[in-house]
């Protein structure tokens, strides 16, 4: 079993709860507009990190983390994009290979929007985990931790960062 931490959408925002929320996982996952190498490199040095570049990433974080992403961990083929949508309307950049291979789990951000839900024409779940920046409309940043065994994902849970 994997404990994973995922967020999305920091621009370059560091908040010392991502390390308090993220303690018991095994790996963190960012899921683009990263914003910072500081970012980056907290991250890095805390757990394992998997990352994807957003929009707004420069050429630094562009080399070393991919546009998408596709691996498998715990029996569970996983792809990672920052901008990709949602089930119903996925981005035209993404929605191709998500029809013609579609993971068991598609993780994105960019919208800023907290989503989690059951993709059944696919049979794939999809999660966004909002915002975990101060930059953009949101009102609440959020990060989302979950479980994944045998294929499966289970125990997830939203957090929400008050100030």
């Amino acid at each position: 079993m994997k404990r994973i931490g995922l967020l999305s959408d920091t621009h370059a925002y560091w908040d010392e709860r991502y390390l308090k929320y993220f303690k018991d996982c095994d790996e963190i996952w960012h899921a683009g507009d990263i914003g910072s190498m500081e970012i980056v490199e907290r991250l890095q040095d805390f757990r394992p990190l998997r990352a994807v570049y957003g929009n707004i990433d420069g050429q630094d974080i562009r080399k070393m983390f991919p546009e998408t992403a596709r691996f498998t961990i715990e029996g569970a083929d996983v792809v990672m994009k920052h901008i990709g949508g949602y089930p119903g309307k996925y981005d035209p950049s993404i929605r191709g290979s998500l029809f013609v291979r579609p993971p068991q789990l598609f993780v994105s951000g960019h919208s800023h929007i907290l989503k989690v839900k059951y993709d059944k024409t696919l049979g794939m779940l999809h999660i966004n985990p909002g915002a975990a920046g101060r930059y953009g409309f949101h009102k609440v940043r959020t990060l989302v931790r979950f479980d994944i065994e045998a294929g499966k994902f289970g125990n997830l849970e939203v957090i929400e960062l008050n100030d």
